[in-house]
């Protein structure tokens, strides 16, 4: 039996996890998915939806039972995971076991510029005016730094390439005897 090697994706929302795991997926030959859409798919209600009717707990346990039943899929993924995803319910050492976790990383000002000039919903952000977008981030990064650190490939993300990325990854599993 071949061992899981799902390539994790994860980071604070806006630093591209979707965008650079598409991208990904291709040169890697694997399919993609980005978690919050597999939510969404799977409860026909946006992440959005969850947060304001069921409240964060709710979203985080549905976060977690999903990415559960996405590892146990029989074949190999390129996933974008949720900006919080790595920090609940020990799913750092679920995904750390069934593949390689790559972190990218960036500022909260660099995050703070693409965020407020996103056209996305971000439940997070929904009550956080503009004027307090990055020490909100900033916070929020401080928070969850710990978590994004444990991941087995760190990469700065401002100006990413995700041939680059796949060279890091490939590295990793050379000098980790992955196949």
């Amino acid at each position: 039996m071949q061992i899981k090697q799902h390539i994790f994706l994860c980071g604070f929302m806006g630093c591209g996890k979707s965008t650079h795991g598409k991208k990904l997926s291709v040169v890697l030959n694997l399919p993609f998915i980005d978690l919050d859409q597999y939510i969404q798919n799977k409860e026909h209600k946006t992440v959005q939806f969850i947060f304001d009717n069921e409240g964060e707990e709710e979203f985080r346990r549905l976060e977690t039972k999903y990415l559960n039943e996405l590892i146990l899929n029989s074949e190999n993924h390129v996933i974008s995971l949720g900006g919080g995803t790595v920090c609940f319910n020990n799913n750092v050492d679920l995904i750390k076991k069934n593949g390689i976790l790559v972190y990218i990383e960036m500022s909260s000002e660099a995050l703070a510029e693409r965020l407020s000039k996103s056209k996305q919903k971000r439940p997070l952000l929904n009550n956080v005016p503009l004027e307090n977008l990055n020490a909100f981030i900033k916070n929020k990064l401080d928070e969850r730094s710990s978590f994004y650190l444990r991941a087995n490939i760190t990469i700065e993300g401002s100006n990413l390439n995700y041939s680059h990325l796949h060279r890091l990854i490939i590295e990793y599993k050379k000098q980790n005897n992955f196949n």
